[in-house]
């Protein structure tokens, strides 16, 4: 059996309310499909069901009589699930080496900023990097500046600043208007 369908069986026999419970006393330790019933108030029938299911699915395991939670196949499960798939942010070939560093280490896996960085040299790295989404003799409003950053980080007014500090956009004394600053302007 592949991990994708372990992983189907595995929720189809806790998506039920009644083998959830029935988990919930086994994980309390092992008990016999007539124990299972009584403290359920059910029929042992309706027991037997899921029991079927749940050993089925590798979620609880008999032994004379009694059923027991599979921790370690359920252990198991969940860790093969989650090895070596941390999605990461991979930047751009061309980029230079320190500037893919600075970006993978700042950036998540769907290219939004963790964190703004406090150092000059890796801000300005970032700084290019949501540069590239402003074009050149547009004009935009601060909305639209603000829209553009959110995508990136939530606190826009920082990354605002810093475009505006380093020269990268310029805008009107009041604010009202943001456009991108041509290299050596």
């Amino acid at each position: 059996m592949d991990a994708n369908s372990d992983v189907l069986s595995f929720v189809k026999a806790l998506a039920s309310a009644d083998r959830l419970r029935v988990v919930g006393l086994l994980s309390m330790g092992s008990k016999s499909a007539a124990e299972i019933a009584e403290s359920l108030g059910v029929y042992p029938s309706e027991v037997n069901r899921h029991l079927e299911q749940l050993t089925a699915s590798g979620v609880v395991h008999e032994a004379d009589g009694a059923y027991e939670l599979d921790e370690e196949a359920i252990e198991s499960l969940a860790r093969s699930q989650f090895e070596g798939k941390r999605p990461a942010y991979v930047p751009e070939e061309d980029r230079e080496l320190s500037a893919r560093a600075v970006l993978k280490s700042f950036l998540n896996a769907d290219g939004t900023i963790k964190q703004i960085p406090l150092e000059g040299k890796k801000l300005l790295v970032i700084l290019n990097y949501v540069l590239d989404t402003f074009a050149f003799d547009v004009i935009y409003t601060e909305k639209e500046v603000n829209t553009i950053l959110r995508r990136f980080h939530v606190d826009v007014a920082s990354l605002r600043r810093a475009f505006v500090d380093r020269g990268m956009l310029a805008r009107e004394s009041d604010g009202s208007n943001y456009w991108r600053v041509k290299d050596g302007q």
